[in-house]
């Protein structure tokens, strides 16, 4: 009996040991990097391009108008950060204002800090970011394109837009200490030249995979990558992400690279006709079609080119359960 006693509270000690380890560590952090970012105009013109169109910054730091079609973003508020909408958040999970305002904003930290909280989810105090922010896909964004990026954060209007601390839910405040990891060697773009390859690249800092992929409980299923079927959850209705695996039936396996263009260009038609038509529940999308309907076509190709080599994978996908069927992704 006094072993068996033993060995239990030798248990216990191990699991208390454990659960103090997971509650008390701090994220990996590294130091940033001592830079001054280069603000010359096609730089800052690059990073507005990946802000508001590849990356898309847009979708979790400005407001948007969720009663029109891809939820047009309201101009006054970019940047300045918000409660996220997504009903199925583990807490209160504000995105920051990362305008240069130095009392709400970014304004007071370095760039090395900017850098190292886009690839590698830490704040300016070393504080992991809520993981909704996609660092795990920006790590592979390109020195160059990551300072780009920065350059043009740093000439962004500064907002005076306060937001209370997000407030994280057990045990995911714990568990979410263990995703940000440091960026220890350089990160280099691929040629634009080789399609496919660059192809992956954009598709990765334009996370298409975050959106496309069932995240049950938010953890992605790599079983079924780019399959769609995710859950999105907001006060303006529920939709399922698109299939864009080149299954034949279920997905985008019959299309060519103009459909594919022309489909993301849906948006620009709405900007002809002077804006976004208004919807309801049948026609909410969360695809942003207002940012990548400015992609440049090559980018378009390249992703497409890539999509064609993911492995079909055959998931019927209902966007609008109950809803009548519609065209868009």
């Amino acid at each position: 009996m006094k072993t068996l006693f033993k060995a239990f509270a030798a248990i216990v000690i191990v699991c208390l040991g454990a659960f103090a380890y997971f509650y008390f560590r701090g994220p990996s952090v590294a130091a940033p990097a001592h830079i001054a970012v280069d603000k010359s105009p096609a730089r800052v013109a690059r990073g507005k391009y990946i802000f508001t169109r590849l990356s898309y910054c847009d979708d979790c730091h400005s407001e948007q108008d969720f009663s029109r079609f891809a939820r047009p973003v309201i101009e006054s508020t970019r940047g300045y950060g918000k409660l996220m909408a997504d009903k199925d958040m583990p807490g209160e999970i504000y995105a920051a204002n990362i305008t240069p305002d130095v009392e709400t904003g970014i304004g007071s930290w370095t760039d090395g800090e900017k850098i190292r909280a886009i690839r590698e989810g830490v704040d300016k105090n070393g504080r992991s970011i809520f993981p909704i922010m996609p660092y795990s896909y920006y790590r592979y964004m390109s020195d160059e394109d990551v300072q780009a990026l920065v350059a043009y954060l740093d000439t962004m209007p500064a907002v005076k837009h306060r937001l209370p601390p997000t407030k994280v839910n057990f045990p995911d405040s714990m568990w979410m200490k263990g995703d940000p990891r440091p960026v220890t060697e350089r990160v280099k773009a691929p040629d634009p030249n080789n399609k496919l390859l660059y192809g992956v690249y954009v598709a990765t800092i334009s996370h298409c995979e975050v959106c496309h992929t069932p995240h049950p409980k938010l953890q992605e299923d790599v079983r079924w990558r780019f399959a769609g079927g995710r859950r999105f959850i907001t006060p303006a209705g529920e939709v399922y992400s698109a299939n864009i695996t080149p299954d034949k039936s279920t997905g985008i396996g019959d299309w060519d690279v103009e459909r594919f263009k022309m489909r993301l260009k849906i948006y620009l038609e709405y900007e002809a006709q002077g804006g976004p038509p208004a919807i309801g529940p049948d026609r909410f999308t969360m695809m942003p079609y207002q940012a990548y309907a400015h992609m440049t076509d090559y980018d378009m190709e390249a992703i497409f080119a890539y999509l064609m080599t993911r492995t079909p994978i055959r998931h019927q996908v209902v966007p609008h359960p109950g809803m009548p069927a519609r065209a868009e992704l």
